[in-house]
């Protein structure tokens, strides 16, 4: 699984880009950031940070300096950071934390920054045409595993610095999945009588908006052979259990990111376990700590890297299961 997308790792991206004079309310601030409104709430009286305006009817109300801030904020509590020791900063001075404790590494190739060069310019028709031909060169585990992850986390992180507006992102992502769904559906079906095929449904939990990261989990299952539904993005429950059934699926997977609420994710997770076949097993991945911070036992949580491997390790033990039980 993926550890998820441009926005997708790093927000939930508003419909409207961070104007000098924009304001926005606490719930805005909450689906940009990933911040949940009491967290909001609970700094302003702590740390004297963010400061809210309040608006005609007395609501909190953002400017948009502030939410740029909170932005890297949140990147840096996802590197690991606490509250306490970064409120004060600057947003140059956390910038230039989160440059310097990221994974990413710090002179990009080349060739990505070419492609990000070319979102920034909005030559996305260029885009396209460039993502195509590295596709054909590469191959789809390869080009999603070497090119997209790392170029949708440089799009992330251009727009948690202020580089690339909302719209841009939007640009990107659009442009991105075009490419991807035209390579899904070009691979050719798995077509071996002798090897068990298993059936994955795909999606994210209800407000889990993000698409990227799923998409990209999507393209590597199906290039490992996998039988792929996906049921896109904000999925009820309830609609997860009922496809995976009419499905007959072996595998429910889900996409999250650091976005994510720990409660409400750790609560899904298990309502989704005890809903589903006992033969059914649960796949995730993402950004979300509940993922890396004591998961729950029936969960198999795994990154892009590890699809291809996870899903021969699937064959394999059915196929060790279908031997005992002739």
């Amino acid at each position: 699984m993926p550890r998820s997308s441009a926005s997708e790792q790093s927000h939930p991206g508003m419909d409207t880009d961070l104007q000098p004079t924009s304001a926005f309310s606490i719930s805005d601030v909450e689906r940009d950031t990933g911040l949940a409104k009491e967290t909001l709430r609970v700094w302003e009286r702590r740390y004297d940070f963010p400061q809210p305006r309040r608006d005609a009817f007395g609501e909190r109300s953002y400017p948009a300096e502030q939410v740029q801030k909170l932005r890297m904020v949140k990147r840096l509590l996802d590197l690991g950071f606490r509250p306490g020791k970064i409120m004060q900063h600057s947003t140059a001075q956390l910038q230039q934390l989160a440059s310097a404790g990221s994974a990413a590494p710090s002179t990009p190739a080349p060739q990505l920054e070419h492609y990000l060069s070319l979102c920034r310019s909005h030559q996305m028709e260029e885009l396209g045409g460039a993502l195509r031909q590295a596709l054909a060169v590469l191959g789809l585990k390869a080009f999603t595993i070497d090119v997209i992850a790392p170029l949708t986390g440089m799009v992330g992180e251009a727009w948690a610095c202020g580089e690339l507006a909302v719209y841009e992102e939007h640009l990107y992502s659009e442009t991105l999945q075009t490419v991807m769904r035209h390579a899904i559906f070009s691979l050719p079906q798995a077509s071996s009588p002798s090897t068990r095929t298993p059936r994955i449904v795909l999606s994210t939990l209800p407000q889990e908006r993000h698409g990227l990261g799923l998409l990209m989990a999507e393209a590597l299952c199906a290039a490992a052979g996998a039988h792929c539904m996906s049921l896109g993005v904000e999925t009820p429950l309830t609609d997860i259990v009922a496809a995976a059934r009419a499905q007959r699926a072996d595998i429910v997977a889900l996409s999250f990111s650091s976005a994510s609420k720990q409660r409400q994710t750790r609560d899904s997770l298990q309502q989704l376990h005890a809903s589903l076949p006992p033969s059914m097993e649960l796949w995730a991945g993402g950004r979300s700590p509940v993922l890396y911070r004591q998961p729950p036992p029936f969960l198999h949580v795994l990154d892009l890297r590890q699809v291809d491997e996870s899903i021969a390790d699937w064959r394999r033990r059915h196929q060790a299961l279908a031997l005992q039980t002739h």
